[in-house]
């Protein structure tokens, strides 16, 4: 199951993520994404975990959660819009 993690800090790592949502299960990526002209964060990611169900804890478990000074967004990832 594919993660969106939104409000995270801009400090905030891929290695951050990865044992944030390892505590709930396997987790298969973690992919910050960055603003293609500054490289800085744009204050959102995707983790990606194989079993549904330790996904599904997951979000339940960290959405609204306070990390690093930021109440984070944490739902199920929609499929990406096609582009024009």
């Amino acid at each position: 199951m594919r993660i969106y993690v939104g409000n995270i800090s801009y400090q905030m790592t891929e290695e951050d993520l990865r044992d944030l949502f390892g505590e709930f299960g396997q987790v298969d990526e973690a992919a910050i994404v960055n603003d293609r002209e500054t490289g800085r964060s744009r204050g959102f990611a995707f983790v990606t975990m194989s079993d549904d169900d330790a996904a599904r804890k997951a979000i339940e478990q960290i959405n609204g959660r306070e990390i690093q000074d930021r109440t984070l967004t944490v739902n199920e990832a929609r499929p990406r819009a096609p582009r024009r």
